[in-house]
């Protein structure tokens, strides 16, 4: 009898703690559920239009800010990037391989690849890297609320500081001609800006667009022979031939005044812009917030409120141009290596 009351007593012990037990486990369950929704991975698709400096360093920033924000590439961060290299078609087809992945939030990387996504989704959050007018592209209906899904970063360049700065380094210059492509939306709009303060510093305009790269180098001989300086807006197709830009210019020691500070370290005399690396880690800031919930609708798209001097030191002395102390002392130099 008393070995069946230790028997019954063991049972007892043995259904008690496997109770406990159970009942710790279901205590439990939402902690690690709510655990495993933070490690969730998101998949972030980004479409660049074209490789050159630029953009590359405006992706570079992207990844950056999401790294710093604590996403990280095979923990609960997925990246997939697409390189469109100045294709329309191959835009396309990018675009909708990065809906087909059902990415949380879109990156365009210049507004021809923006342009492509939007065109390809209306419910998937994209965020713009470098377009200059997003209200032109009609990529938003305002800066202030863009009402879709899409917001981002501007990268609406000083076009007046640009030019100002252009007729500072060179008082003589009585012509400037401007080079851009002919099939970019953004550049018009800044060429018609640099237009009009040219105008007012007394300098006459000539506008030299291209349909492609292969006009480029044939075009910059004939503006170095009509021109005192050439001017380039943020022009993707331009930028991806920025060495062929400059040394065709060289050959005549025309300068290049131009709106990115990457373009300037190719070559270009100045600039009066906006870090690009700077741009892109805002850039995959704005995707953080969109991560975390934000609506793009309601989130204005960001522009910068000023540029930062650069200029090309070794290029002035090429060109025989005394850069003024004062430009020295607040600019970024770059070109000394």
């Amino acid at each position: 009898m008393m070995k069946n009351k230790g028997l019954i007593a063991s049972v007892v012990v043995i259904i008690a703690v496997v109770i406990g037990f159970f009942i710790y486990q279901t205590m439990n369950t939402p902690a690690k559920t709510a655990k495993k929704a933070e490690d969730k991975v998101q998949t972030v698709g980004i479409l660049q239009f074209v490789s050159h400096p630029a953009l590359d360093t405006i992706t570079k920033g992207v990844k950056d800010a999401l790294k710093e924000a604590g996403y990280k590439e095979g923990k609960n961060l997925k990246i997939v990037f697409q390189n469109g290299q100045a294709d329309q078609s191959k835009l396309a087809t990018m675009s909708q391989q990065l809906v087909d992945k059902k990415a949380d939030v879109l990156v365009g990387v210049a507004t021809p690849a923006a342009q492509s996504l939007a065109n390809t989704t209306k419910d998937i959050p994209i965020v713009l890297g470098a377009v200059t007018d997003p209200v032109g592209a009609k990529l938003v209906a305002s800066l202030d609320n863009p009402g879709g899904n899409v917001t981002g970063v501007s990268d609406q360049p000083p076009v007046a500081s640009q030019i100002k700065l252009g007729k500072e380094l060179l008082p003589d210059a009585k012509t400037v001609g401007m080079l851009y492509s002919s099939t970019e939306v953004n550049s018009k709009y800044q060429v018609n800006e640099a237009s009009k303060t040219a105008e007012s510093l007394g300098m006459a305009v000539k506008e030299y667009p291209v349909a492609s790269t292969n006009e480029i180098a044939q075009t910059v001989q004939v503006m170095s022979q009509n021109v005192d300086f050439i001017y380039i807006p943020l022009d993707n197709t331009i930028a991806n031939a920025m060495q062929a830009v400059v040394g065709e210019a060289n050959k005549s020691k025309t300068p290049i005044i131009t709106s990115v500070d990457t373009m300037v370290e190719q070559g270009g005399l100045a600039t009066v812009g906006i870090d690009q690396y700077t741009l892109g880690k805002k850039t995959g800031q704005m995707v953080v917030q969109i991560l975390k919930g934000a609506d793009p609708s309601v989130t204005p798209v960001y522009t910068f409120k000023e540029g930062v001097t650069v200029l090309n030191e070794k290029q002035a002395e090429f060109l025989g141009i005394q850069i003024p102390d004062n430009l020295k002392k607040e600019a970024q130099i770059v070109g000394n290596k």
